[in-house]
């Protein structure tokens, strides 16, 4: 299945400023939203780099886009961005989109344990390359160390509830597929008001630890004002409040790096603004878009722009 681009006019409208520039879809996935940027863009002689971690998803859009000028798929996470920009030769761009959604193809057909409705095998890395597994986590943390990662990545109010049922069912036998998580999951907190599945939280929990990815959000986004040319644009949609708080914190830093005590009558760090919102509150999906894509429900655009 192909993964339906979330908010796409949104991402049209404000990204791009320049249609003969240079632009990067940093999550490229099975490249909708980079299709669309390339109908634009690359039409007027623009460039358009496309980043993922996924190797499945790196193959995907290279076969999608073999024959679409101006169009270069590469393997790398977006945390390296200034790495694959100096590799291209490319010293700033002028826009650069992260959709920090899982896609409907590592969902239903990566094999690798996102779902909680499949049984495959429990691995959760979007890289392969990369060292840790969920199964490694869930068979071998403390009961402490499983339940703040469930707590903290997930904000699940049971997380120490499922911790402690995670540690006395791999006591029996160890947990290697999604699908008995899943069930274990359920199984500890027997909640018959949750409007979603019990699993979603310790899901999302452990994707996080396993692929690090609010690190990796960090990174790029400590780094990202000096990729970007003056007035270029940096468009971010996050899926869960964690993600969304550090997108928000990080737009307030670029809008107000001031550090002088708020007494001082007037600035001597001399810090000056970075970035600015160009949008106050963040943008989410209409009612329509969500029945036809009901996975946008949770999704949230911001966008901010280099000074």
């Amino acid at each position: 299945m192909i993964h339906q681009p979330v908010l796409l006019k949104e991402v049209l409208k404000f990204l791009i400023t320049d249609a003969e520039g240079i632009y990067v879809d940093g999550t490229v996935g099975s490249g909708g939203h980079s299709e669309a940027i390339a109908e634009i863009v690359c039409q007027k002689g623009g460039r358009l780099i496309c980043i993922d971690q996924d190797p499945d998803a790196v193959s995907f859009s290279k076969k999608r886009f073999v024959s679409k000028e101006g169009v270069k798929v590469i393997k790398a996470n977006y945390k390296d961005m200034d790495i694959v920009l100096e590799n291209e030769g490319i010293e700033k761009v002028d826009g650069i989109l992260l959709d920090l959604g899982m896609s409907s193809m590592q969902l239903e057909d990566s094999g690798r344990g996102f779902s909680f409705l499949r049984d495959e095998p429990l691995d959760m890395r979007m890289d392969p390359e990369q060292p840790v597994k969920a199964k490694d986590l869930v068979n071998n943390l403390s009961e402490f160390e499983l339940s703040k990662i469930i707590k903290e990545y997930g904000e699940e109010r049971k997380a120490r509830l499922i911790a402690k049922a995670i540690i006395r069912e791999r006591k029996k036998e160890p947990i290697e597929s999604s699908l008995r998580l899943a069930n274990i999951v359920s199984s500890a907190i027997q909640d018959k008001q949750r409007r979603r599945h019990p699993a979603t939280k310790t899901f999302q929990a452990l994707r996080i630890a396993v692929n690090r990815e609010l690190e990796n959000l960090k990174i790029f986004l400590e780094n990202v004002p000096d990729l970007l040319k003056k007035g270029g644009r940096l468009v971010i949609i996050s899926y869960h409040s964690l993600e969304d708080r550090l997108v928000k914190n990080y737009i307030k830093k670029w809008e107000n790096p001031c550090t002088c005590p708020p007494d001082l009558p007037y600035c001597l760090c001399g810090k000056k603004p970075l970035m600015k919102r160009i949008i106050k509150k963040g943008i989410k999906p209409s009612e329509s878009e969500i029945q036809r894509n009901p996975r946008a429900r949770s999704a949230i655009l911001r966008v901010a722009e280099r000074l």
